[in-house]
């Protein structure tokens, strides 16, 4: 009987030593932390630069819409209204915090919009350090065509 045992006991060791599932495992709760980071890490600047394209974006469409304007003033309201219509057309965009501000230099208007997206989910996680959360854009055309 106790010889039939450390035989069943040898056995079961040399099984036990084969056997590399407990290693996977282990191999892999060490590379867990790392592949979630790459994810979140995806996701979040992702976000980021949806946001960034999305104000450029109401630049560029803000400086094409101010050049039909005769004044300052006109040119000022122009794009105004286009970076507001067009930040309420299903953007994910506050529009409480957008500024906008025009300036006319020689031939060209130049037209910054500036979001504050600190309040967006991407920054409130903190979980990866992200760029400054008010993004500026600039988008400038030129006056009177060529």
């Amino acid at each position: 009987m106790g010889q039939l045992l450390v035989v069943r006991l040898n056995g079961f060791r040399r099984r036990l030593a084969a056997c590399r599932r407990g290693a996977s495992i282990v191999e892999f709760a060490f590379v867990l932390p790392i592949l979630a980071t790459m994810l979140f890490g995806v996701l979040m600047y992702g976000n980021y630069f949806f946001l960034a394209h999305n104000v450029q974006q109401l630049a560029n469409d803000a400086a094409r819409s101010s050049i039909a304007g005769l004044t300052s003033k006109e040119r000022a309201d122009l794009a105004n209204e286009t970076v507001m219509v067009e930040a309420s057309n299903g953007l994910p965009i506050d529009i409480a915090r957008l500024q906008i501000a025009l300036t006319d230099h020689d031939q060209f208007v130049t037209v910054r919009v500036s979001y504050d997206a600190s309040d967006s989910s991407i920054f409130r996680v903190g979980l990866l350090p992200l760029p400054d959360p008010v993004i500026s854009r600039t988008a400038a055309v030129r006056m009177g065509g060529l």
